[in-house]
């Protein structure tokens, strides 16, 4: 149950102002709420969700405790420069109204973003893989779905601090979590 709760909060957070937010705020605000954006936006979340929750166990099975938890401070040092360095990307010029084409675009976004990585090291921390991937689907859901819901967030300016401020506290916490994994030696 824990890896559920923890898996929404840190999507949640973690989603404020991301790539897939952004990108349905932005479609829904040139091409109007199309239903379909949302819905392929919501599977292909809880996909990269079950996905990295996936990743999270089979490596986790693999690993001694100490091992483990480097892995999640490497898994969280990777989000936190996912918030950190990415910024957002300008509105597609002339986009698709492809679901196809839409879905593909999506789903490389959150695969590789910092809630998925958190995801990932959530999973791998408490080898708790289906609640894990539950609170993570349940979060992207919900991130894309205020995107989609509220289109003139995209150009919100206090995204980008907010997100960096994110960034800057998992990157503290991976780096405590690396220290006293290397000092435990």
């Amino acid at each position: 149950m824990a890896g559920l709760l923890f898996a929404l909060i840190a999507t949640l957070l973690a989603g404020i102002g991301a790539r897939d937010q952004v990108l349905v705020a932005q479609l829904s605000q040139r091409q109007g709420a199309r239903p379909g954006l949302l819905l392929v936006a919501i599977g292909s979340g809880c996909v990269a969700a079950t996905l990295a929750a996936w990743g999270g166990a089979q490596v986790a099975d693999l690993l001694g405790s100490n091992a483990r938890r480097f892995l999640v401070a490497l898994a969280l040092g990777m989000a936190a420069l996912e918030l950190l360095v990415l910024k957002r990307r300008a509105a597609p010029a002339e986009p698709t109204h492809s679901l196809g084409a839409f879905a593909i675009v999506i789903f490389a976004a959150q695969l590789s973003d910092a809630a998925r990585f958190l995801i990932f090291a959530l999973t791998a921390l408490t080898s708790a893989p289906w609640p894990t991937a539950l609170g993570g689907a349940v979060g992207a859901a919900v991130v894309v779905a205020t995107g989609w819901a509220n289109p003139g967030m995209a150009h919100e300016s206090w995204l980008a601090a907010a997100r960096r401020g994110l960034g800057i506290v998992l990157l503290l916490i991976a780096l405590g979590i690396a220290t006293s994994v290397i000092g435990a030696r």
